[in-house]
């Protein structure tokens, strides 16, 4: 059959703009599944924020009146020449702020944007097959896609998926919400909208899509358990049938040590010594003694609960005065968690340095630099971190969860296989003993530079994901 032409839907997406990981796969994943020849196009919201040097040659297409509720604001439709073809929606009202998230009517920010983005088709021309929305943000887009465009002849055979990137985040908004994003109260019953008293966004792309996907097999199977569900679990496994993990992967030719214009010097799991080059450079220029010898952890993230900072806080007096490591840090988050680490940096400056921000070439250069890195998390979609640790050499010392135990094969000393360290317990304990068995597996310099090697042969590409994925749009398509 022909490929299919897809529609991507996405409050995010790199190198235009991203908090996270959802950026980060919006960005990536459909330049992935265009290589396999699907025809696929992207559509995100004009922000404020994004890079300004990914908008050479914009140019307008059309203006959209998009009715919500007696509202009918005006959407600016535009493409941007990007390696896939990509357009925005703009809306200065809703759009020119200084964050991407966080305000009191997302929930009418982001139907406008997503109805914008169905109903902008017929002027572009295209036609999609599949409509693949991306969490809560676009959640309505499926209510809307069955119930409103699909009277159309224009829309009555697309199909739509939607992808579960973090259950945690589900967008959830009062009753009264409803009328103002073109919706009446009949949705807001349990089989439709209604969670827990409230009108549920992330509800809605789960019940009206014809299929959902998540970002790694083991997070299919644990977003089914309480445990891991946030209340969702009863709707995921009655729709088990049509739920599937695909693993994330990352852009192999942005995280390259090998090419990565950022790193002070390049390298490869053939000729390594250019890691130990950037690691006495990061040493210097996050204020840590420079020492060759002391492994060091690496930590970007969001500095948050569920990437593990309580179990990290409680770890951290044992790991300052007790192990012979240094701790580099990079990310913002909970302003207790930030206080903590600057506290403990004060104290310990030869062991922890703390830099609270997001700096895209030091995330690189850290990448390059560290010996291992720590994932902790409470629970993990997926991870992209350990991914990219991975392909530079830096070993993953992680908690047994979600995409980590996918993604994180524990060194073997007999097999010489393998490439991290995974933990069981979330808890100090449990993440010290990861710790302790890195620092174990760092003073074997032979086993070391073995699990290094395999890390770094370890193919995390989006290649065998976009094909699961072509596969899945062609058999909804059929």
């Amino acid at each position: 059959m022909d490929k299919p032409k897809i529609l991507f839907i996405a409050s995010e997406a790199a190198p235009f703009i991203k908090s996270g990981g959802l950026g980060d796969v919006a960005g990536s994943l459909p330049k992935a599944l265009s290589e396999l020849g699907a025809d696929i196009r992207v559509v995100l919201p004009k922000y404020r924020g994004i890079a300004p040097q990914t908008l050479d040659g914009l140019q307008h297409l059309t203006s959209l009146e998009v009715h919500l509720d007696w509202r009918k604001p005006i959407a600016e439709i535009y493409s941007v020449p990007a390696a896939v073809p990509t357009y925005l929606v703009g809306n200065d009202h809703y759009f020119y702020r200084d964050n991407i998230y966080g305000y009191g009517d997302d929930f009418q920010r982001f139907a406008f944007f997503t109805k914008a983005a169905l109903q902008m088709l017929p002027a572009l021309d295209f036609q999609p097959d599949i409509v693949h929305f991306h969490d809560w943000q676009t959640g309505l887009g499926s209510v809307y896609l069955k119930d409103i465009f699909k009277k159309f002849t224009f829309y009555k055979n697309m199909k739509c998926i939607f992808t579960i990137h973090n259950l945690q985040y589900q967008g959830t908004f009062a009753p009264d919400v409803l009328p103002q994003v073109d919706l009446n109260y009949g949705y807001f019953v349990p089989d439709k909208l209604e969670f827990f008293g409230a009108a549920n966004y992330m509800k809605a792309g789960l019940t009206y899509s014809d299929f959902i996907t998540t970002v790694s097999p083991t997070y299919a199977h644990e977003i089914q358990t309480p445990e891991y569900g946030y209340g969702m679990q009863g709707l995921l496994a009655a729709r088990n049938h049509q739920l599937l993990g695909i693993l994330n992967g990352i852009d192999y030719d942005e995280y390259s040590p090998s090419t990565q214009p950022s790193l002070f010097t390049n390298y490869n799991e053939k000729d390594i010594a250019g890691k130990l080059i950037n690691k006495t450079r990061v040493q210097e220029i996050c204020g840590l003694p420079i020492n060759p010898d002391v492994p060091v952890f690496a930590i970007i993230s969001r500095i948050v609960e569920q990437k593990g900072f309580d179990i990290i806080s409680a770890a951290m007096d044992e790991m300052m005065h007790h192990k012979d490591m240094q701790i580099i840090i990079l990310g913002t988050g909970h302003h207790h968690f930030e206080h903590m680490l600057s506290r403990t940096a004060h104290y310990h400056p030869h062991k922890l340095s703390v830099n609270l921000r997001f700096d895209a070439a030091l995330a690189h250069q850290i990448y390059a630099a560290s010996d291992f890195f720590l994932m902790p998390s409470l629970f993990e979609p997926c991870g992209l971190g350990q991914l990219m640790a991975l392909r530079y050499g830096s070993l993953p010392v992680a908690r047994k969860t979600g995409g980590l135990v996918d993604t994180v094969v524990p060194y073997n000393y007999d097999t010489k296989k393998g490439h991290g360290i995974l933990f069981e317990n979330y808890d100090a304990g449990g993440l010290l003993w990861g710790v302790n068995e890195a620092l174990s597996l760092y003073q074997n310099k032979q086993h070391y530079r073995k699990a290094q090697k395999n890390a770094m042969k370890a193919d995390f590409s989006w290649e065998n994901s976009a094909k699961q994925y072509i596969e899945l749009y062609e058999s909804i398509i059929d």
